[in-house]
């Protein structure tokens, strides 16, 4: 069992900049597929990153791609993503999931896209990017 807690979530103008930041503790000296997913309200989760805690490089959806990095300290359990140039469409509740079983948790199969590949999420930090 592993335990996600996010934090780092806010209001900021479109321009501006949020680090979002996820503890994991429990079970964590397995390698895990850590990511990152969003959700607005009326739409579906989405994927928006993805690392592989051994090593792994760093997958982004298109539309982050130059704004968005996705790091893990694995001395902190913890895992980041840092978002510059924020939009408002942007704004979502965004959640942190790791998974360290299956195909999904290899390092060249560690892709933030189907939010059914994981089995362990946080709950979540608010975005909320205004114009």
């Amino acid at each position: 069992q592993v335990r996600l807690v996010e934090s780092g979530g806010g209001s900021v103008q479109a321009g501006g900049s949020l680090r979002l930041s996820c503890v994991a503790s429990g079970h964590t000296k397995d390698d895990y597929c850590m990511t990152w997913f969003r959700q607005a309200p009326g739409k579906e989760r989405e994927g928006v990153a993805a690392i592989y805690t051994d090593a792994g490089r760093p997958s982004y959806i298109e539309s982050v791609k130059g704004r968005f990095t996705i790091s893990h300290d694995p001395a902190e359990r913890t895992l980041f993503l840092q978002m510059n140039g924020l939009k408002p469409e942007d704004s979502a509740m965004y959640y942190c999931a790791a998974e360290n079983r299956g195909s999904i948790a290899t390092r060249h199969l560690c892709r933030a896209e189907k939010p059914g590949d994981f089995d362990y999420w946080g709950q979540g930090t608010q975005v909320t990017v205004s114009s």
